[in-house]
C-alpha cells in the first residue's frame, strides 16, 4: 500500500486542519468552554496513548458509554487513529442492554463518562476477554473508579482519564478507504440491535454528499445537534460534519429539553440546528422562544418522517426552515432530503447527490409507475459492508451494492418522494392498503393532538384495523369523539382509526423512532 492509497478518518477530520493552518479555529464548545482544533488533536494524543497502555491493538473495538463531551470525541478519534474500532453506544440503555452490545462486539476495552461508571460490572461480567476499562472523569473517581492507574480485577485494569496525560504525538495508522471504522449498533425497533460495520471512508462519504449538497456547510458554521454522538445522525451532524470542513461543533452532555436546547441555541448561537419530529414539537408546545434560533439558517429533521402539518408548525413557530429527510444506521447519513428553497412538507423530498434510490415490488423488480407504493432500495458510497456476526440479517438487507432499507415508499411525478410506513407497519383494511403515515399526519391537524401513532390491530372476526395512539398537546385534552369527528371530515372511512388511545408519551428508540412494536403489545384486541 502507498502512502497516497492510505486514508485515516481520524486524520481527515483533525490532523488535516492542523496541517493547513486551522489549528487555532474553534472546534467544540462545551459548557463555558471552547477547544480549538489544536486542542482536539492534544486531547486525541492523550486519549490515543491511553488506549495504548490499556493494551488496545487495531481492529479491537473499544465500546464507548459517554455523555456528549470533549472526551467522547478525544476517543471515538483516538480509536480510529490508531486503527481501532470504535463502538459508541447508547447512554438510554441499561446497564444489562450495553454489556449484550459489549459482549456481542467482543470489546477489549470500555470507555465511560463517569456517571456511568456503574456500568462496568455487568460489562465485566458479560464480556470475555475485557482488558480495561478508563472512566472519564473530570475530578475526583467514582465510587467504581479505583485512585491510581490499575486495580486489576476480572475486568483488567480501571484507569481514569484526569490521569492518562501522556500527550506525545501518536504514529496514524496505516488505514485506506476500506479499512474497519467504527461500528453502530441499530436502535433496534425490533428490539433486537444489530451493529452496522462502517469503513474509514463512510464518513467522509456523507460529509461529502449530504453535507456540502444539501447543508452547503462551511468553515464558518456552528451545527447544535439535539440527536447524540451516539447513533449515526448525531455523529454526522456533531462531528463529521462541522469537522470535515473546520467549522464548530455545540456538545451538551445533558439529556436535551425544550428549554435547555432553546436556552443553549440563545447561547451558542448555532447555524445549523438539528432534531427529531418528536422534538420539534416539543419546541412548539412548549413555546420555545423563536429569538432563542435567530442565528439559525437551516434546521434538519430525521429519525421519523416529519408530518406535513408538523412540519408547517415548526417552521412558523421557529422562523427558519426545515428540511426533512431519510437516513439510517446502515446509510450512515441522509440519502433522501428536501432542499432548501424546494421544501414539500410531508415528503422526504429526492435523493442527496451521489446516492441512487429505487422502489422495487417484493420480487426485486423496479416499480416506475409514479404514486405507487413500493420497497425502498439505497445505493451509495457510505453504506455499511453488513452487520456483524448477522449472517441472515446481513444476507436479507444488503444485496450486492444495494441496501433494502424496509421502508415503503411512493414517487410522485416529479421525483418527490413519501414515506407510507415500513413494511410491517403497512396496513391492509378491508383489502386496501393504508399507510399510518397518512393517517397520522390528519390526526396531527386537531388541535388537542401533540403526536399520534398508528398501528394495526384485529377485530373480534380477525379483520385488520386501525388504531391511534395519541398524546396532547400543552393545557390540552382529548375527546375521542372529537378526534373521531375530525377524521370523518379528513378521510376516507376505510383509514379512518377504530379506536383512539391517548398517552402520556410515545415509546421510541434512541434516535426518536416510534417503536410502534412496545405499542401493539400493549392492544389486546379492537371490539367491532
Amino acid at each position: 500500500m502507498t502512502v497516497a492509497d492510505r486514508f485515516n478518518l481520524a486524520a481527515w477530520l483533525v490532523d488535516r486542519h492542523l496541517e493547513e493552518g486551522r489549528g487555532e479555529r474553534i472546534a467544540v464548545l462545551a459548557g463555558d468552554r471552547t477547544y480549538r482544533y489544536a486542542d482536539v488533536a492534544d486531547a486525541v494524543n492523550r486519549a490515543a496513548n491511553g488506549l495504548v497502555a490499556c493494551g488496545v491493538r487495531r481492529e479491537e473495538r473499544v465500546l464507548l458509554v459517554m455523555n456528549d463531551e470533549p472526551a467522547l470525541v478525544a476517543f471515538l478519534l483516538a480509536a480510529l487513529r490508531l486503527g481501532a474500532v470504535p463502538v459508541p453506544t447508547s447512554t438510554m440503555l441499561t446497564p444489562d442492554e450495553t454489556a449484550a452490545i459489549g459482549a456481542d462486539a467482543g470489546c477489549r476495552v470500555v470507555v465511560v463518562s463517569a456517571p456511568y461508571a456503574g456500568h462496568l460490572p455487568a460489562l465485566r461480567e458479560a464480556v470475555d476477554g475485557l482488558f480495561a476499562t478508563i472512566v472519564a472523569d473530570d475530578g475526583p473517581a467514582g465510587p467504581d473508579s479505583p485512585g491510581g492507574v490499575g486495580g486489576a480485577d476480572a475486568g483488567g485494569a480501571t484507569y481514569r482519564w484526569s490521569e492518562l496525560d501522556d500527550g506525545t504525538p501518536v504514529p496514524v495508522a496505516g488505514t485506506r478507504d476500506d479499512s474497519p471504522g467504527f461500528w453502530l449498533y441499530t436502535s433496534g425497533t425490533t428490539g433486537v440491535p444489530k451493529g452496522a460495520m462502517h469503513r474509514h471512508a463512510d464518513a467522509r462519504v456523507t460529509a461529502e454528499t449530504y453535507a456540502r449538497h444539501v447543508l452547503r456547510i462551511t468553515p464558518d458554521d456552528r451545527c447544535l445537534s439535539v440527536a447524540k454522538l451516539f447513533f449515526a445522525y448525531g455523529l454526522g451532524n456533531s462531528l463529521t460534519f462541522p469537522f470535515s470542513v473546520g467549522a464548530s461543533t455545540v456538545l451538551e452532555a445533558a439529556r436535551p429539553t425544550p428549554a435547555g436546547i432553546a436556552a443553549l441555541a440563545a447561547s451558542s448561537r448555532p447555524t445549523l440546528f438539528f432534531g427529531s419530529p418528536g422534538f420539534y414539537a416539543g419546541l412548539v408546545d412548549a413555546g420555545a422562544d423563536p429569538a432563542a434560533f435567530r442565528s439559525v439558517r437551516l434546521g434538519v429533521s430525521a429519525g421519523e418522517v416529519l408530518p406535513a402539518e408538523l412540519h408547517r408548525r415548526a417552521t412558523a413557530h421557529l422562523g427558519f426552515p426545515v428540511l426533512d429527510g431519510i437516513g439510517s444506521t446502515e446509510a450512515l447519513h441522509i440519502f433522501l432530503s428536501n432542499r432548501a428553497g424546494r421544501e414539500r412538507p410531508g415528503t422526504s423530498g429526492t435523493p442527496v447527490e451521489g446516492y441512487e434510490v429505487e422502489l422495487r415490488d417484493e420480487a426485486g423488480t423496479e416499480v416506475t409507475e409514479p404514486d405507487t407504493p413500493a420497497q425502498l432500495w439505497i445505493r451509495g458510497d457510505s453504506i455499511a459492508t453488513g452487520y456483524w456476526c448477522r449472517r441472515e440479517a446481513t444476507q436479507a438487507a444488503f444485496v450486492g451494492e444495494w441496501l433494502r432499507s424496509g421502508d415503503v415508499y411512493s414517487r410522485s411525478p416529479d421525483g418527490y418522494w413519501t414515506f407510507l410506513g415500513r413494511n410491517n407497519d403497512m396496513l391492509k383494511v378491508g383489502g386496501i392498503w393504508v399507510s399510518p403515515a397518512e393517517v397520522e399526519n390528519v390526526l396531527l391537524a386537531h388541535p388537542d393532538v401533540l403526536e399520534a401513532a398508528v398501528v394495526g390491530a384485529r377485530t373480534d372476526d380477525g379483520l385488520e384495523t386501525a388504531v391511534a395512539f395519541l398524546v396532547a398537546r400543552s393545557g390540552r385534552q382529548i375527546d375521542p369523539a372529537s378526534v373521531e369527528a375530525h377524521c370523518r371530515a379528513s378521510m376516507a372511512a376505510y383509514k379512518r382509526p377504530r379506536r383512539v388511545v391517548v398517552v402520556d408519551e410515545l415509546p421510541k428508540t434512541a434516535t426518536g423512532k416510534v417503536q410502534r412494536f412496545a405499542l401493539r403489545r400493549t392492544l389486546d384486541r379492537v371490539v367491532d
